[in-house]
């Protein structure tokens, strides 16, 4: 019996232990948004047409009225930051993260860097995974069909995608020092369960 209950108190403390040294790497992440807690839109702007809904634990679009992109633009701008984004997409879908963006009234990859998610981009070093006109990836992963996590850091002229952990492209660039995050819906159908932001602070 003494026995038994101090291996079970040894467990408990190992337990704890861990529970611990996982708090710093989760420590610091705000959420922008989060499928189930509807009340995270009120973060966003919709500055289009309003094809954005919430649906199963998700932010979802899956049509649109216009030819143009729809997006959702935080209100709040960052500069150097850490971007996290839960998503799923068929394999059509043209989404993206776009950051740092220069003007959040005309999203585009002209003002912003874009973190592309479109598996069949037609110019595919420019597909998913990619930063659109700054850094190609090869070999092209594909999101279509599954939820990935996407992790971006933007550290000064320091840029990096990883794609469910593994790293798609890197690059120096300082085109665009800060700005707003804008979620893209250009077609398909693309579900965000949670987009999260970790300010990088030197």
């Amino acid at each position: 019996m003494i026995r038994s209950v101090v291996i079970s108190a040894l467990l408990a403390a190992l337990a704890a232990v861990a529970g611990c040294a996982s708090t710093p790497h989760d420590a610091g992440w705000i959420t922008l948004l989060d499928g189930s807690k509807p009340s995270t839109m009120d973060n966003w702007i919709q500055n289009t047409e309003p094809n954005w809904r919430v649906e199963d634990g998700t932010v979802m679009a899956d049509s649109r009225a216009g030819k143009d992109s729809t997006f959702l633009v935080s209100k709040n701008s960052y500069s150097n930051v850490e971007i996290r984004a839960e998503v799923w997409v068929t394999p059509d879908t043209n989404s993206g993260v776009f950051f740092r963006c220069s003007d959040p009234n005309k999203i585009s990859a002209k003002n912003c860097y874009e973190m592309n998610i479109w598996d069949t981009y037609k110019v595919q070093y420019y597909a998913t995974g990619s930063i659109a006109l700054f850094a190609k990836v090869d070999p092209v992963p594909k999101a279509g069909y599954k939820w990935s996590t996407f992790d971006i850091t933007a550290d000064g002229a320091h840029l990096l995608v990883l794609m469910d952990g593994k790293q798609t492209v890197e690059t120096n660039d300082s085109t665009y020092a800060s700005g707003p995050i804008a979620l893209q819906y250009g077609g398909g159908i693309v579900k965000w369960r949670k987009v999260q932001v970790r300010p990088i602070i030197h």
